[in-house]
């Protein structure tokens, strides 16, 4: 998955919505309590197991009120929690966010934070049956999710509060870790939100280890997550996953845990120019999360006269 831009009046009309919350909620400091969130926009929260067809479908009757079942296609809303593996949803009707418990509690906070987004958006609201793909486009769907994790991570990251500390700390991924212990979040949404704030060429990976590849492994599509900065974008568009990916690979010793790159990398840009960044990742058992940040031009002879490798597509 690629992190896409809104354009900035989307982007300001989200960060409007999350300004709102935040203020009701007197500015806290981190960690945001989704609890009392829920409780300003009066939601409620359940949970439910797609893993125990008796728990799903119990979940869905209990969406009735005074016997009546409210919820417009509950047959449809099965099949898409079931094939589409969802990992929560928001459903309007009832201002229910249904939330899969056999998650890790970090990936549900940043779940529960993305529907509730969905709830703060009036313009989800008539397209809005899950995180599904079976009643959108594509194209609609991934403007939709694009949406609601660009307002998420503002809301969890507490907009400004986060900017703050990220432009006082470096992007290695030991204050990143760090900085997203402090905030109750994740290290890959921390990662996310850190390389998307930067004003310089920053490219975030999370993937598999990528010196053991597993039987799902996929050469064309090597990274769960690749995340490029507007800066990255504008100047090295060129840069795949695949070569990302190699380059990663190239670098990688073979721990299954803890640091496994902290090197120096060289990339192509659009014009064909060399530039070197520094690679820093880290494998934590489930995954490798890698950065890769701009550090200077790297002058022709001397790319030519060390004979280095520039990965990009």
């Amino acid at each position: 998955m690629r992190n896409l831009y809104l354009r900035k009046t989307t982007a300001a009309e989200i960060d409007e919505q999350v300004r709102k919350v935040l203020k009701g909620l007197g500015n806290p400091r981190p960690p945001l309590r989704l609890s009392d969130v829920r409780e300003l926009l009066k939601l409620d929260r359940q949970y439910y197991s797609k893993d125990a067809d008796g728990i799903l479908r119990e979940t869905i009757s209990r969406l009735k009120v005074a016997g009546k079942q409210i919820l417009r296609r509950p047959a449809l809303l099965l099949e898409a929690i079931r094939k589409a593996e969802l990992k929560a949803l928001y459903v309007p009707d009832r201002k229910i966010i249904l939330i899969d418990q056999t998650e890790p509690e970090i990936k549900q906070r940043w779940n529960e934070s993305h529907e509730v987004i969905h709830s703060l958006l009036e313009w989800h609201g008539p397209v809005m049956l899950g995180d599904d793909k079976l009643t959108l486009n594509l194209v609609c769907h991934d403007q939709i999710e694009a949406e609601a994790n660009y307002g998420a991570g503002r809301l969890l990251f507490l907009q400004g509060e986060f900017e703050r500390v990220a432009r006082d700390s470096k992007c290695t991924l030991e204050e990143i870790r760090a900085i997203g212990g402090a905030f109750g979040n994740s290290i890959t949404s921390t990662l996310w939100r850190f390389v998307e704030l930067m004003l310089e060429p920053a490219l975030g990976v999370v993937s598999q280890h990528p010196r053991y590849t597993d039987g799902k492994f996929d050469p064309n599509d090597p990274c769960r997550y690749f995340i490029r900065s507007s800066a990255f974008l504008g100047r090295f568009s060129n840069v795949d996953e695949t070569a990302a990916f190699a380059l990663l690979r190239s670098k990688s010793n073979w721990r299954k845990y803890g640091p496994i790159a902290d090197d120096e990398v060289v990339l192509r840009d659009d014009n064909g120019e060399s530039h070197v960044f520094q690679l820093d990742a880290f494998h934590n058992h489930h995954e490798t999360l890698a950065v890769f940040v701009y550090k200077r031009a790297l002058s022709k002879k001397v790319a030519v006269a060390a004979g280095l490798e520039i990965s990009a597509k």
